[in-house]
């Protein structure tokens, strides 16, 4: 299955900076730091009336802090909560607490998915919020809950080590973050992501109730659902992708790459190659491929 195979929705003229009603309790306010991995901005959130929440505060923009305080004036922020620690959700928590008073929840820092090794410093250290830092770190399963609104923390890593989405308590709503998008597949980038935690958490929220799902970029998406089992099926698509090509002999990343993403935009070679690596160690951990030593994205792999 290719991308293309996926019922992306690329249909979302959100105006940046300028608050929407998108459900009963929710608002959404478009931060403009549009990109090719961004799309057209960071979903900022804003759950209940009166008494609210904020989800994902997103870049550090005193613009779109203004944007999201002058939605919620006359209001009172009672948390703010931050999916998970990269420079397009999180740096914005520490101004929006500043001129609120309310306290931040989140997973917990910024990690990585398993020890680094040398030479993916540069990579872990790409989009990485490292001077994020929570009030309270929520566990998986955890309730938040404000006048109106109720919000569960849904432990999902995968695209970063300490993501959580947030679901909205009696309602069919799930604030996914980046973990599922409308608009593109997530990149999984190790050390800081996981492509086994990432399907593990796709698999869990197969077993949730959620059917509507609120990003952390792009569109609204509904029959999340179905969605999320064309996700699934996209990754065992590139999963068989990387073992026929590793059937002809072995090869090392940019090779693979060049065979499983065809007319790939070259702004976006880095991520597939970051994706694949993701692919390649949990092929790895698996024993359906081997490689000389720890998995490397320098390294050359082959069928057993």
């Amino acid at each position: 299955m290719a991308d293309d195979d996926i019922p992306f929705d690329r249909n979302f003229d959100a105006p940046a900076n300028e608050p929407e009603r998108v459900a009963r309790n929710v608002r959404r306010v478009l931060a403009p730091n549009a990109g090719p991995f961004t799309f057209t901005g960071t979903c900022t959130y804003i759950v209940g009336d009166g008494e609210v929440a904020v989800i994902d505060p997103g870049p550090e923009d005193p613009v779109h802090l203004k944007a999201v305080l002058d939605a919620v004036r006359g209001e009172t922020v009672a948390h703010i909560l931050v999916t998970h620690s990269h420079m397009d959700h999180s740096p914005g928590a520490a101004a929006m607490k500043a001129a609120t008073g309310a306290k931040v929840f989140a997973q917990g820092p910024h990690r990585a998915s398993r020890p680094v090794r040398a030479g993916e410093e540069r990579v872990m250290e790409a989009g990485a919020d490292w001077d994020f830092a929570p009030d309270t770190r929520m566990a998986d399963g955890e309730t938040l809950a404000g006048q109106g609104y109720a919000l569960e923390a849904v432990f999902t890593p995968g695209h970063a080590a300490n993501h959580h989405a947030f679901a909205l308590k009696g309602t069919d709503i799930l604030f996914s973050g980046d973990h599922v998008m409308g608009w593109s597949t997530s990149i999984v980038a190790p050390p800081d992501g996981s492509m086994t935690d990432y399907v593990a958490s796709l698999h869990k929220l197969k077993e949730r109730p959620e059917t509507h799902y609120f990003p952390g970029h792009g569109p609204a998406i509904a029959d999340a659902l179905t969605y999320v089992d064309r996700l699934i099926a996209h990754r065992v698509a590139r999963e068989s992708a990387i073992l026929r090509r590793l059937d002809s002999g072995a090869a090392d990343i940019p090779a693979l790459v060049r065979a499983i993403y065809l007319g790939l935009d070259p702004r976006l070679e880095k991520a597939a190659a970051l994706t694949t690596f993701a692919h390649l160690e949990d092929l790895v951990a698996r024993g359906k491929i081997a490689t000389d030593g720890p998995p490397s994205l320098g390294g050359s792999f082959r069928l057993p």
